[in-house]
């Protein structure tokens, strides 16, 4: 097996390569000045089972174009299998037309990569687990809430919460509560499909003098939990920390997160920035 270096995700492909101690392939890439993409397979690949590495990070259609070029360049090149790990998964919260004359992201992006011939995808936390059901090819999506359990199982937490921002996944909550033998709850939330602006519905919950964890898949701009972490202080929560899968972390999340009264953001590295402190590298290496 060979592991295909992306450009999005340098730091986790060389831990999985140093992990499994495979060769990796060099992949010549650049960006013309109209702002067209170019790979090129800078080694032979033919009859090699080779396995990308790369999320689909900001700029999402840049980097999702850049994972078309690859698997379908390596299949015209002769390789025998093209295995995909995109630890974020582009367009993954556009999993249904919520509003007429939508168009269902996630379905197109799963009918690209099966076209370009990707044989098999592995991604985390996938924002709605049936969109793994679209797919004809093998798939499958694995979680980091355990690794974000043991994080938090590491620090001296007093009396701990956790708490998922709305009730769509509250087994993210639950998964990481069980390792660290704490309860957990969740806070309801609804969007403005129109406007795009998130309602969260405060409830009371056992938050006093307590640490929290607020955990979910993906923060882009921090909204959403940044309302839960200031309900949170407002009920006497010791500390708040936020963790996530996905720290997209745009449009000042940072700043909006710290401001509400988060006291650390934490994530993984499937998107690399200042907050990826926990790394996918051992549970990808173990699956491929």
């Amino acid at each position: 097996m060979i592991i295909v270096l992306g450009a999005s995700s340098t730091r986790l492909e060389n831990r999985v390569a140093d992990i499994l101690g495979c060769r990796t392939v060099q992949v010549e890439r650049k960006v013309y000045a109209d702002g067209e993409s170019y790979i090129r397979f800078a080694d032979d690949v033919r009859g090699e089972e080779l396995t990308i590495i790369q999320s689909c990070s900001p700029p999402q259609d840049k980097s999702l174009v850049e994972i078309l070029f690859m698997a379908s360049t390596a299949k015209e090149l002769g390789a025998e299998r093209v295995a995909l790990v995109m630890p974020y998964f582009a367009y993954s919260r556009e999993d249904m037309r919520f509003l007429a004359g939508e168009a269902v992201g996630a379905n197109i992006v799963i009918k690209l990569l099966e076209s370009v011939g990707v044989d098999s995808l592995t991604t985390f936390d996938i924002h709605n687990e049936e969109t793994m059901k679209v797919f004809s090819i093998e798939a499958r999506n694995l979680s980091a809430m355990p690794l974000i359990g043991e994080y938090f199982s590491r620090m001296s937490l007093v009396d701990p919460l956790v708490m998922t921002p709305d009730d769509g996944r509250p087994e993210r909550a639950g998964t990481v509560a069980r390792e660290l033998g704490a309860d957990w709850t969740y806070f309801e939330k609804k969007r403005d499909y129109v406007t795009g602006k998130v309602t969260t519905y405060e409830k009371e919950v056992s938050a006093k003098g307590r640490d929290v964890v607020v955990v979910d898949d993906i923060i882009s701009t921090g909204t959403t939990i940044a309302n839960c972490v200031v309900s949170l202080k407002r009920q006497g929560a010791r500390d708040v920390h936020v963790a996530c899968t996905h720290p997209l972390l745009v449009d000042g999340a940072p700043c909006r997160l710290f401001e509400a009264g988060s006291k650390s953001i934490v994530g993984t590295d499937s998107i690399e920035s200042p907050y990826s402190v926990i790394s996918l590298a051992e549970i990808i290496a173990s699956h491929i």
